[in-house]
């Protein structure tokens, strides 16, 4: 009896750390569009400058994961995670500084650049933390389940932090949503203080470069398929308004859905029957969705290809994440985590830039060709690859403190 309700309680507290990672998220999405506003509406500067604002925190969280997984590796997840949420909070009361009226424009600008590379920071090592604190407390033989909970806590939070923080920027300002984005981890901090920390596994370091040379299959697959969301993403709506179709603020809708859908009803499938199988099953659906949305004759084809896009999309991390926790031993799998994370950091970040040159000299469609042959061959490198296609086997984990 007692062995049955093991498995429900670890997952009621993995639950509740994916609450908290959700708060913690929405810090990040309800900046994302607020921060531009700011930087050229409040401090006067080019959007250039805003663009930098944005995306100097996902440079800042690519160029930590190695040290919050060897954070995590040494201290264990728990306390990993309390660092992360407690970074969140001073990025956010560091940002709410650039509000000072008395303040010049250049340190303004400059205070809010430090805000947003600790947000970086706060994103990568409370990520890390509560993914290993998380398979620790569920067991290896559940990773997948794991991961595709982190992922429906943080693509939940992107999908309602947008219109949530543009709504609090437009009624209590900057300095009132930086306010919000202070309290909000601090909120999943005391969410997760009561629950049992996972004592660190012991064993000889390894370089964080040899770890990446483990995982590097896996990390390229799901960094080829981050092409096509990033693709998506940031060209959707630009694509539509140029073709002159409607609803052109749909795309993230329909992909949204299809991701949400499949997490829900597919999470276990890379436990039980391997992350190989799933991960080509998963690669062939994207593609297929870039594939129509290059092609698409009309919106509703498009939004077709929107919704594959996003199936596919969703099962490709946790099926990829569930290799790299077996190519690993326990004592190195935050190392792991942080590096295979970083791989799709990376292609968020690069795919925008490099498609957009693209798409300014043979249109917006073509992105999302980039975007099919990008899973395309992520597929095919799954399909070379070896991966085990058992399911997952139970390893022992730490014993639960508390």
């Amino acid at each position: 009896m007692m062995e049955a309700k093991r498995p429900n309680m670890a997952y009621r507290r993995v639950v509740i750390l994916t609450i908290a990672l959700f708060l913690s998220y929405l810090t990040v999405a309800m900046s994302l569009p607020a921060v531009p506003i700011h930087v050229v509406q409040r401090l006067g500067l080019d959007n250039a400058y805003g663009g930098l604002a944005v995306g100097i925190a996902f440079l800042s969280t690519i160029l930590t994961r190695g040290r919050a997984g060897a954070w995590s590796d040494r201290i264990g997840g728990k306390l990993t995670m309390q660092r992360g949420l407690l970074i969140y909070a001073v990025a956010g009361l560091v940002c709410l500084l650039t509000s000072w009226p008395q303040l010049p424009v250049s340190a303004s600008y400059g205070i809010l650049i430090v805000g947003r590379l600790l947000l970086g920071l706060g994103e990568s090592v409370a990520m890390v933390g509560m993914m290993g604190w998380a398979i620790g407390l569920m067991g290896q033989a559940r990773s997948g389940r794991v991961i595709s909970l982190v992922g429906m806590g943080m693509y939940g939070a992107f999908a309602a932090g947008g219109p949530l923080g543009l709504a609090l920027l437009d009624r209590l300002g900057f300095a009132g949503l930086m306010a919000v984005c202070t309290a909000m981890p601090l909120v999943g901090l005391a969410a997760i203080h009561w629950l049992p920390a996972v004592a660190p596994h012991a064993g000889p370091r390894e370089s964080f470069w040899r770890i990446i040379g483990r995982i590097a299959r896996p990390g390229a697959a799901v960094g080829l398929q981050g092409v096509g969301f990033a693709a998506l993403g940031a060209f959707f709506s630009l694509y539509f308004l140029s073709r002159g179709w409607p609803h052109a603020g749909l795309g993230l809708t329909f992909f949204g859905v299809g991701f949400v859908l499949v997490r829900l009803f597919c999470g276990h499938l890379p436990d039980q029957i391997g992350g190989g199988r799933v991960a080509i099953v998963a690669l062939t659906v994207e593609a297929c969705g870039q594939y129509l949305l290059w092609l698409a004759p009309g919106p509703y084809a498009a939004f077709a290809g929107a919704l594959l896009t996003g199936l596919g999309c969703s099962m490709v991390f946790p099926a990829m994440g569930t290799e790299v926790v077996k190519q690993v031993p326990p004592h190195l799998r935050g190392t792991a985590i942080g590096g295979f994370a970083a791989f799709q950091d990376l292609a968020y970040g690069a795919t925008a830039p490099a498609v957009g040159v693209l798409a300014d000299h043979t249109g917006y469609s073509s992105v999302f060709l980039v975007g099919g042959l990008a899973a395309t061959l992520g597929l095919l490198l799954v399909a070379s690859a070896r991966f085990d296609s058992r399911p997952t086997r139970a390893t022992a984990e730490p014993n639960i403190d508390g």
